[in-house]
């Protein structure tokens, strides 16, 4: 299989937009219509409604853009139930022609590194997820697996470099005479890549960058020239469209940009739609996003 970061730009490319769809399903925010009929303390129902809700947004999404990204836990929070209901949305988001990044931010040491990797990644393992956001905080020899095991499926990760959350700061911004936490980091990530780029110059390590931090986005861009950017924080964290354009390369590749909370739930915000046209809330904030990067990033040139 072609190398992660080719595939991604292609990916990208095709759809002229890096808008990343976010599926963070929630019961109390779903449409009644999935709802109706199902107790909210079975989970053996809710797993079905988070199910039947991702493939609707799937539905509208698949043709507009590249990638989606599941959040595991609210999957997990339903047990087992919950887990073959992400299996299944991972599964039909593929068969949809769509790219998948497991949103689990997954990481251990040694042997139990590669288990995670075996299990996630690429098309060979049990979850078949194209990436997976991954904790950089256990070190280098927790990183090796997952990209060894990128590498030899064309997969790749995403690792937690300056996140979108105010509390983030308390560790990630801790400061020595080289910089901060998140710049050394970065360095790291920079370092993986220039050992595993491939065509499109991107190799399999990613890098979470939130949309809250603009300045950021433009320094660790300037950092990390082999990196996919994964930026997290626009929409209802606050970040908007020319908060991320730094996010982006020369060529306007090189980021995906999510929204979660403000496609999905687009229904419960938009007074044209409601619970009866939430599929039609879905496909006009989808729009409206693309149409917004496309006039603020360089996310044009494409």
């Amino acid at each position: 299989m072609d190398a992660f970061g080719d595939r991604l730009a292609t990916a990208v490319l095709r759809c002229k937009t890096p808008t990343l769809v976010g599926l963070d399903p929630r019961f109390d925010s779903l449409p009644a219509s999935l709802k109706a009929g199902r107790d909210a303390d079975n989970p053996a129902d809710v797993a079905a409604a988070f199910e039947a809700f991702c493939k609707g947004v799937i539905d509208v999404v698949a043709p507009l853009v590249a990638v989606v990204k599941p959040q595991a836990a609210f999957f997990e929070q339903v047990g087992v139930p919950g887990m073959a209901a992400l299996a299944n949305t991972i599964a039909y988001a593929r068969q949809e022609g769509l790219l998948v990044i497991l949103d689990g931010k997954r990481n251990d040491i040694g042997s139990t590194a590669a288990g995670y990797a075996d299990a996630y990644l690429g098309e060979e393992s049990a979850w078949k997820a194209d990436a997976l956001t991954v904790s950089p905080y256990l070190g280098d020899d927790s990183l090796t697996p997952f990209v060894d095991v990128a590498n030899d499926r064309g997969a790749g990760i995403f690792v937690l470099v300056k996140t979108s959350n105010p509390g983030g700061g308390l560790f990630q911004d801790v400061s020595d005479g080289d910089g901060p936490l998140y710049r050394h980091v970065a360095n790291h990530v920079e370092l993986l890549n220039a050992r595993n780029s491939s065509a499109s110059r991107y190799g399999p390590v990613g890098a979470v960058v939130g949309a809250t931090y603009p300045e950021q986005l433009v320094e660790l861009r300037a950092v990390m020239p082999h990196a996919w950017f994964l930026v997290p924080g626009y929409g209802a964290q606050g970040g908007a469209a020319a908060d991320v354009a730094g996010a982006f390369d020369e060529d306007g590749l090189g980021a995906v940009v999510n929204n979660s909370r403000g496609i999905i739930f687009a229904h419960a915000k938009d007074d044209r739609f409601g619970d009866d046209r939430w599929q039609d809330a879905v496909e006009a904030a989808t729009h409206a996003m693309i149409a917004s990067l496309r006039d603020n990033t360089p996310a044009s040139a494409q």
